[in-house]
C-alpha cells in the first residue's frame, strides 16, 4: 500500500503539464512545420544557415506555445491591459526615436533591436476580449465605439511607420473580436458594399487612376503602385510586376504533381524573389504542384476549423472571443500570403504561418498557438 508521504514519480510530476493538450491542433501545426522545413531546405539552398535557423525558430515557437499553454486564461486576462499599454507606448517611441531601414521606421533599439508592432498582434485581441468580458450583459453601442478607438490607435501608428502588412493583421484581429462580440450586420453590410463599389471603381477606371500624376487619398505612392501592379503586372514586368509574375509562373509550372523536391527551376535559378519568406508558397507549389498546394490549404483549413471548435466550446466570453480572433488571424495570414503570391491580392509583407522564415513572426504564431492550447486545456479541466 502506498503512503500519502510517498514521493511522486517524475512522470507524476510532469503529467499535469502534459495533460489536456489538444492533440489534433498540435498535430496539424507539426505537419505544417514539417512542410515548412522541407521547403526551406530547398528554397534556402544558397542562404547558408537559413534551414538550421528556421528549425531553431520552429522549436522556439513550439517551446513558447508549451509554456503559454500552462498559463490559465484567467491569468492571461490579467496581462491584457498592461500588454496593450506597453505595446502602444513602444509604438509611440518608434514614431519619436525609431530605427529607420529602407525608408520605414518600424524598429526600436533598446539594447537589442525590436519591432513593437509584433506585440500588438497578440495584445490587440487580448485587450478587446478583456473589454467585452467586462461589458458582458450590458453592452451598448458606445462599447463598440470604444473598442474601435482602442483598435484605431495602434493601427494608425503602425500604418504611419509604414507597415501595411502588420497593420492588416492587427486590424483584422481586432475586427474579429468586435464581430464575435455581436456587432450588428446593419453596420457591417454597408461597409462591405462600399468596399465592393470602391474595388469595382478601381478596376473599371484602372488606366486613368493609375497614371503617375494621379494621387490616391490615404495611400502613399508605393502602396498605390502595388494595387495598380496587381491589376496589370505586365505594365512593368522587370520592375514592380516582377514579384507577381514570377510567383504565378512558379505556381503554374508546378503542374498537377510538381517538379519534385529540390527540382524547382524558378526556385533554384533564383527567379522567385523572397522565396524563403513572403513567396515561399510559390517555391512549395513549384516543387509539389497542385496536389501539394491543395494539401497545404487543407492543413490550414483543418487548423482554422479546429481553432473555431475550441472557440465554440470555450467557457467564458473572454476565451470565446480570444480563441475566435486568434484562429481567424491564422486564416488572415494564410489567405493574404497565398493571395498575394498567386496574384489576387497586392504584395504586402505577410508570412505564411509555420512555413515562412522569420524569428519574430514565428514566436508570435507560437504565442497564438499557446493561447489556443491554454483555452482548450482549461475547457478539458472544467469538464473533468
Amino acid at each position: 500500500m502506498s503512503s500519502v508521504f510517498d514521493k511522486p514519480s517524475p512522470w507524476q510530476r510532469i503529467k499535469p503539464a502534459l495533460t489536456g493538450f489538444d492533440a489534433p491542433l498540435l498535430a496539424v501545426v507539426v505537419l505544417l512545420g514539417a512542410a515548412g522545413l522541407m521547403t526551406m531546405y530547398s528554397a534556402g539552398f544558397d542562404a547558408g544557415s537559413r534551414f538550421v535557423d528556421h528549425a531553431r525558430n520552429m522549436a522556439l515557437a513550439l517551446g513558447v506555445a508549451f509554456v503559454v499553454a500552462q498559463v490559465s486564461p484567467q491569468t492571461l486576462m490579467k496581462f491584457a491591459v498592461p500588454l496593450y499599454a506597453v505595446g502602444v507606448a513602444l509604438l509611440v517611441a518608434v514614431a519619436v526615436m525609431g530605427v529607420t531601414k529602407k525608408g520605414a521606421t518600424r524598429w526600436l533599439n533598446v539594447g537589442v533591436v525590436i519591432q513593437p508592432s509584433e506585440i500588438l498582434k497578440i495584445a490587440m485581441p487580448l485587450m478587446l476580449a478583456w473589454w467585452f468580458q467586462r461589458r458582458e450583459g450590458q453592452r451598448r453601442a458606445t462599447d463598440f465605439v470604444i473598442a474601435l478607438v482602442l483598435l484605431a490607435v495602434p493601427v494608425g501608428l503602425i500604418v504611419k511607420q509604414p507597415d501595411l502588412g502588420t497593420a492588416i493583421l492587427v486590424l483584422s484581429a481586432g475586427l474579429y473580436v468586435i464581430f464575435f462580440a455581436g456587432l450588428s450586420w446593419r453596420l457591417i453590410v454597408p461597409v462591405l458594399v462600399v468596399g465592393a463599389l470602391a474595388i469595382t471603381a478601381i478596376v473599371v477606371s484602372e488606366e486613368r487612376i493609375c497614371q503617375p500624376e494621379v494621387k490616391w487619398p490615404l495611400l502613399r505612392d508605393y502602396q498605390k503602385n502595388r494595387v495598380c501592379t496587381l491589376l496589370d503586372p505586365t505594365t512593368d514586368p522587370l520592375g514592380k510586376g516582377f514579384h507577381i509574375i514570377q510567383g504565378m509562373i512558379a505556381i503554374g509550372s508546378g503542374g498537377v504533381d510538381g517538379k519534385g523536391f529540390m527540382k524547382g527551376t524558378q526556385t533554384h535559378l533564383e527567379f522567385i524573389p523572397e522565396r524563403t519568406t513572403d513567396f515561399i508558397f510559390a517555391a512549395f507549389s513549384e516543387e509539389f504542384g497542385l496536389i501539394g498546394g491543395l494539401s497545404l490549404i487543407t492543413g490550414f483549413i483543418f487548423l482554422i476549423g479546429r481553432g473555431l471548435m475550441i472557440a465554440a466550446d470555450a467557457p467564458t466570453v473572454f476565451t470565446r472571443l480570444l480563441a475566435g480572433a486568434i484562429t481567424l488571424s491564422f486564416f488572415t495570414y494564410a489567405f493574404v500570403n497565398m493571395g498575394m503570391v498567386s496574384g489576387i491580392l497586392p504584395v504586402v509583407g505577410v508570412p505564411l504561418p509555420f512555413i515562412s522564415y522569420g524569428g519574430t513572426a514565428m514566436v508570435t504564431l507560437g504565442l497564438g498557438l499557446g493561447i489556443l492550447m491554454s483555452i482548450a486545456k482549461s475547457r478539458r479541466l472544467i469538464q473533468s
